[in-house]
């Protein structure tokens, strides 16, 4: 479905009595927290951390997932990683957040760029053995850089936002709430 077509019927539905089945409006921006239609299982990311160590990322049941795609170039990524790093440090319950490096591989080049930011409480990789390129093309569409996936705690892929939105905010903290609820 599109996403204006989309939109509209998130617009819709809310107009209704039963607004229970759709999580709170979270806008950043020009982008919204888009929800993704059918709803898969997020897949095993095999992936490397920042210090070189190989490592299987996954959904963990009864918690959400943040999985965050950003890469080097990106103006955003530098507001993003922040807040991400903020809200990892903030709400170590039932959130798990996974940033991974799209660009490249190049765990120096990486280390650079993150040592100008303050994420020091977030879970940084890179994609090293291309898992998690292999789910984008599948699940995962890059619809933008950064984008942000939410996995929610049965495990599936619920929706995404793109850009650098602040997960703090009450809108924020609405949604990652909706969707505690939902297990």
């Amino acid at each position: 479905m599109a996403a204006p077509v989309l939109l509209a019927s998130l617009r819709a539905s809310r107009a209704q009595p039963d607004t229970q089945s759709w999580p709170p409006v979270f806008e950043s921006g020009r982008n919204q927290f888009i929800v993704v239609r059918p709803r898969r299982p997020m897949p095993q990311l095999r992936l490397q951390d920042i210090g070189g160590k190989e490592t299987v990322v996954t959904a963990k049941p009864g918690r959400i997932t943040l999985v965050n795609f950003w890469a080097t170039w990106c103006a955003a990524c530098r507001l993003d990683l922040p807040t991400l790093a903020s809200l990892a440090g903030s709400r170590l319950d039932r959130l798990d957040i996974v940033a991974i490096c799209t660009d490249t591989k190049d765990l120096r080049k990486i280390r650079t760029f993150l040592s100008g930011l303050a994420v020091q409480n977030l879970a940084c990789y890179v994609d090293a053995y291309g898992t998690a390129t292999e789910a984008s093309g599948a699940m995962f569409g890059l619809v933008g850089m950064p984008v942000t996936y939410l996995v929610g705690t049965g495990g599936h892929v619920e929706g995404y936002i793109a850009g650098a939105p602040d997960w703090l905010s009450p809108p924020g903290a609405q949604l990652l709430q909706y969707y505690r609820e939902q297990s």
